[in-house]
């Protein structure tokens, strides 16, 4: 069914069983006499309400009055759920029933709607309402709550454990996993998942039912997409902490409290440092350094992913600068972008001028995308930028290679210049002759395609050496450092240069 005509349908069904119904009788009657269908119209009116009253009865939820419901997806809106969840909770001593709460969220939705487009992402918010309510009972409640966000209120269950309810959000997880197909193109997204039972609700109310959930959602986005997470008491201090972290995280990009950490990448060939990779990195003056997963998602909740971006390769091209004038040649410095960079007309501009400023050659900066962008998006502003980065001579890199779904063409289509290989393939490739097939399987097909390799990870002289003989072009991960300060890359490249002369290094292949 359309979703406008189900959401006209619910509106009509509210007017019908609200107290405005014997208001509205008579123009329902006199519609009825005018085209001749009073006997149809007229039986409508007076059982449309019997039987909603009826279908209240069998669910154990009684609405009082019309319920509010959400423009776009048809859905009831967040007073819908508190109020469910209290009748139940009410009834539970006289029916022994209980219920339970789930909160679902599209991860980095904003970055999506930055991507594909507003109406794109009105697509997505309107299948996805629909994929939840096909997998839910015909009895359980689905709000839509705020932006790709829905609460999900359980009809009235016997019982409502922790094993049930995994096994639920395991499988609203699945429903949104399967891509949406938007004009043609098809964009992938991942949901988190809050979830509250009852043993572990801190009072008997809807309100503090779907305030656990929502809390137990976002200790989950803090642990990466595609998490579900379970309510209980230990987790809600740390939320509170996190919530001092958004309000400290927008300071804290502008008095240089984040900046990048960077990370060497090693040519396989040679040993010699081959590039770096700028990873943001907050020095929190109570809580130490955090790693991007603990604040990432304030981040984009405050809007600040292109500042964030900008400080970032201001200090990343400032700190080539200052390389070459110490006398460390570094070729070039990898910097992130989101599709929100990505996308905005004026990323080219902001990129020139940063290097013009710093007088470097775009060929010293690689812009690294996602696999995820080039597999899903379809809007020309970012195709058109991306190619215009690589006109203008700047490297693209496609990171996290394997974990997505990007063809060939999208390689092609994007201007990708290099593959970074995904941790998912490198680990123990020298033990796994698995591993080592799916990484010859890659490696053959970037050397066909004319593309350079970096494999992502390397933990171990194993992994290193094995990724040098099946042919791999760079190496990056713990085995050659872990991230420095940049202050720390000077003394280092300066040990790793010293060694490098005096011994030849683990994986260099005979010329």
């Amino acid at each position: 069914m359309p979703n406008d005509i189900a959401a006209k349908l619910h509106r009509l069904r509210d007017a019908l069983t609200g107290p405005q119904t014997l208001a509205f009788l008579p123009a329902l009657c006199l519609g009825a006499y005018w085209f001749g269908g009073e006997s149809l119209l007229i039986a409508c009116a007076l059982v449309l309400p019997a039987l909603a009253a009826l279908l209240n009865m069998t669910t154990g939820v009684h609405h009082q009055g019309p319920v509010a419901r959400d423009g776009l997806t048809g859905l009831p809106l967040r007073r819908t759920i508190t109020d469910t969840l209290d009748q139940i909770l009410d009834a539970r001593d006289t029916t022994g029933r209980t219920t339970a709460c789930l909160v679902v969220e599209i991860d980095d939705f904003l970055a999506l709607s930055s991507g594909f487009g507003t109406a794109a992402s009105d697509d997505i918010l309107i299948s996805t309402a629909r994929r939840l309510q096909d997998s839910l009972r015909d009895h359980d409640t689905i709000a839509r709550l705020e932006g790709a966000r829905f609460a999900i209120a359980l009809a009235p269950v016997r019982r409502a454990d922790l094993e049930s309810l995994i096994q639920l959000a395991s499988r609203l997880q699945a429903a949104l996993s399967e891509p949406f197909s938007i004009h043609a193109s098809k964009i992938f997204a991942t949901a988190s998942i809050g979830f509250c039972i009852p043993n572990r609700a801190p009072a008997a109310s809807g309100q503090a039912f779907l305030d656990a959930a929502e809390i137990a959602l976002s200790d989950a986005h803090h642990n990466g997409p595609g998490s579900i997470r379970a309510f209980s008491p230990a987790i809600a201090p740390r939320t509170l902490e996190r919530g001092s972290l958004n309000t400290d995280v927008g300071e804290a990009l502008e008095n240089g409290q984040i900046l990048p950490w960077f990370q060497p990448q090693i040519s396989t060939d040679t040993g010699e440092v081959s590039g770096m990779e700028a990873l943001a990195r907050w020095a929190h003056p109570e809580q130490g350094v955090l790693a991007p997963g603990q604040f990432m998602p304030d981040i984009e909740e405050l809007g600040l992913l292109e500042r964030l971006s900008e400080v970032m390769l201001y200090h990343a091209l400032k700190a080539i600068k200052t390389w070459d004038r110490a006398g460390f040649h570094i070729p070039s410095v990898a910097v992130n972008f989101s599709p929100t960079d990505l996308a905005n007309p004026k990323i080219v501009d902001k990129i020139r001028w940063e290097l013009d400023r710093f007088e470097l050659v775009p060929a010293r900066l690689s812009v690294e995308i996602l696999e995820s962008v080039i597999s899903s998006s379809d809007n020309d502003t970012i195709t058109r930028n991306i190619w215009a980065l690589k006109e203008m001579g700047c490297g693209i890199d496609l990171d996290d290679y394997g974990t997505g779904h990007a063809s060939i063409a999208n390689i092609r289509r994007f201007a990708v210049k290099r593959i970074k290989i995904d941790r998912s393939y490198v680990s123990r490739c020298d033990l796994d002759r698995d591993q080592q097939s799916m990484l010859a399987a890659i490696l053959t097909m970037a050397e066909r395609l004319d593309l350079e390799t970096l494999a992502e990870g390397v933990e171990t002289v194993g992994e290193h050496a094995m990724l040098s003989q099946l042919g791999c072009h760079h190496v990056q991960g713990f085995s050659i450092s872990r991230p420095m300060t940049f202050e720390q890359t000077l003394e280092w490249m300066e040990t790793h240069n010293r060694k490098l002369a005096q011994t030849p290094q683990i994986g260099r292949r005979a010329s």
